[in-house]
């Protein structure tokens, strides 16, 4: 067994993998809601992945991504037994654990796995839990199995209705507030759009609401700015001051432009991929 060597590979979801990597050092060290951020290989770019678990007897972490772009086809392709080129970690500020007594952890689609290393410590630290997970459809929900077990309740969504409740995740979140409940925080990983809504969602109730950002990323140490974001009246770097903040205070309509930035450049290096893929198997 060496360092960055992938032990396991399972497809949980379409498009969706899970791996389990060594990476000891990372193991000992990860707090929730730190991530690492790796290369697939010597010429590949750096992209950041949550920390979704780890195993510090056994040295590992465990890794979940979504293929949507190059580099993250790339990472699928591996197989066990093959290397990554890097990874780096545990960066950003881990979440503050403490006894708030309700939190509603909220995820959507890939965002639910950076959110059960969170609801884990949160539960272990004496918090009533009420999960809410969402994702287009059935087949898209991740690691249900997993949040039951650190959840006190657990309530899923679908849009299209095809499992859970039909509807989205921030249907779920105000009919517990129309129901009464006392939430003494929120925290809530997904897509920008879904985080802004349950913002919006919490915001007149006064509910403390965190977001984990998702940014594009390129160092992980807050030297490039590429993950700069403003928060009330401030820039803070994600990968360094976050990946966590108020969000209320987030200024969602820059953060999601800045997201589409670079969508031509990440089309093109998909096409290519794709090329290079076909001449390859010709």
């Amino acid at each position: 067994m060496t360092q960055n060597q992938i032990l396991s590979k399972e497809k949980i979801a379409p498009l969706v993998t899970r791996f389990v990597v060594t990476a000891p050092d990372i193991a000992r060290k990860r707090k929730a809601g730190q991530f690492v951020i790796i290369r697939v290989n010597e010429e590949g770019e750096r992209i950041p992945l949550t920390i979704a678990d780890a195993d510090a007897e056994k040295g590992t972490i465990t890794l979940i991504s979504q293929s949507v772009g190059k580099t993250t086809y790339e990472l699928a392709d591996l197989e066990v037994g093959d290397h990554l080129q890097d990874i780096a970690g545990p960066l950003g500020s881990p979440t503050h654990i403490e006894k708030y007594g309700m939190v509603v952890a909220i995820g959507g689609g890939i965002g639910i796995a950076p959110l059960y290393p969170i609801t884990q410590a949160m539960k272990k630290a004496g918090n009533h839990i009420i999960a809410i997970l969402g994702a287009r459809n059935k087949d898209l929900v991740i690691l249900e199995k997993e949040m039951t077990k650190v959840s006190d309740e657990i309530i899923v969504t679908t849009d299209d209705g095809s499992y859970g409740r039909k509807g989205f995740v921030t249907t779920a979140l105000q009919e517990l507030i129309d129901q009464k409940r006392k939430m003494d925080l929120v925290i809530a990983i997904g897509p920008a759009i879904m985080m802004k809504n349950v913002a919006e969602v919490t915001r007149p109730y006064h509910i403390s609401t965190l977001a984990s950002l998702n940014t594009i990323m390129v160092d992980g140490t807050g030297m490039c700015g590429g993950c700069r974001v403003t928060v009330g009246d401030e820039i803070k770097f994600v990968c360094v001051d976050g990946p966590e903040f108020d969000a209320h205070q987030v200024e969602w309509k820059e953060m999601m432009l800045r997201l589409d930035m670079y969508k031509e450049h990440e089309c093109r290096a998909m096409e290519r991929y794709r090329k290079e893929k076909k001449a390859q198997q010709a």
